[in-house]
């Protein structure tokens, strides 16, 4: 029984860290959002780049050659 109960005190010690820890890690992501966002303004924004456009997607030569080739003829 006894290696039960120590058995029970490291299972809830370990549990106890991993609460601490995790809501620490909260805290702390928190506050650096808050932070980096307040020293946000100093450094510019990239432009979002522009989707290069489709290719055309009526090319009917290439369509018929693929009927043809699946076709045999």
């Amino acid at each position: 029984m006894a290696v039960l109960g120590q058995g029970l005190v490291l299972m809830v010690a370990g549990m106890g860290i991993v609460y601490l820890f995790l809501t620490v890690l909260i805290f702390v992501a928190k506050y650096a959002s808050a932070f980096v966002s307040r020293f946000d303004s100093i450094l510019p924004q990239d432009a979002p780049k522009k989707a290069p456009k489709p290719a055309a997607a009526n090319d009917d030569a290439d369509i018929a050659l693929a009927i043809a080739v699946a076709l045999g003829g």
